[in-house]
């Protein structure tokens, strides 16, 4: 049985019952607070494997705490998973942004979060920093950080598109079918199909601009990060 530790920080109480009697049947230790102050507090005295955290808290918000956690030495590599009601995808670039590892979005089923839960637990946070970082033709992207720069100036993408273009910057010239990019950069629950990443795709390209030729289009496979197509534009043709 695993001993590793986990921490909820939820305000509502019968959602926090049932994850914390769920995830002690499957022999972790699992701690509770119900406030965000209280929630920061046992983070830092117990230095759990992971946090479990709702965003809309009382006395301090998860973000907050997100923060807090990834600014100190001792709290930094702790695995965050932010669990929030808000749809808006702006406020999952947000968690993102202040350091969450993932994002679930209530209401949510509860076997696939156990499943988020364990593959959270199975990540080396310390390997992924060391290799968060991609950085090929001016372009840089921080897949751990959910950060991404073009000649040092920040450029805004979505969670689902910086997993993306990560991925495809991870190994270049490699082509990855349509189905290998959704699987690698879709929760458990994600209900999108292969067609959305040409959505994504289109989405990134606008978003390089000069540089949207480094992501090209092999026909009838998918795509591949090219940096020898750095300034040929964005060709979308299939």
């Amino acid at each position: 049985m695993s001993q590793e530790r986990i921490l909820i920080i939820e305000d509502e109480k019968s959602l926090s019952e049932v994850l914390e009697y769920n995830l002690t049947r499957e022999g972790y230790q699992v701690f509770t607070a119900v406030d965000g102050r209280e929630g920061l507090d046992k983070a830092r005295i117990l230095q759990p494997d992971l946090v479990v955290l709702d965003i809309m808290l009382p006395s301090l918000d998860g973000l907050q705490i997100c923060s807090e956690l990834r600014s100190s030495s001792q709290t930094q590599d702790i695995r965050i998973l932010l669990l929030t009601a808000k749809e808006e995808e702006v406020d999952e670039v947000v968690g993102f942004s202040m350091g969450a590892d993932d994002y679930v979005i209530k209401p949510y089923r509860l076997r696939p979060l156990l499943h988020r839960i364990k593959a959270l637990l199975r990540r080396d946070r310390t390997n992924l920093k060391q290799n968060s970082v991609v950085e090929k033709c001016g372009v840089r992207v921080d897949g751990l950080n959910y950060a991404a720069w073009i000649e040092g100036r920040e450029i805004v993408l979505t969670p689902t598109e910086l997993k993306l273009l990560w991925f495809l910057m991870k190994e270049p010239e490699r082509t990855y079918s349509r189905l290998e990019l959704l699987e690698a950069c879709r929760g458990e629950d994600n209900s999108s199909t292969e067609r959305t990443i040409d959505v994504h795709v289109r989405s990134i390209r606008r978003k390089l601009e000069a540089r949207a030729g480094l992501l090209q289009t092999v026909r009838g496979v998918g795509y591949r990060f090219t940096p020898l197509n750095e300034y040929e534009g964005d060709s979308d043709k299939e």
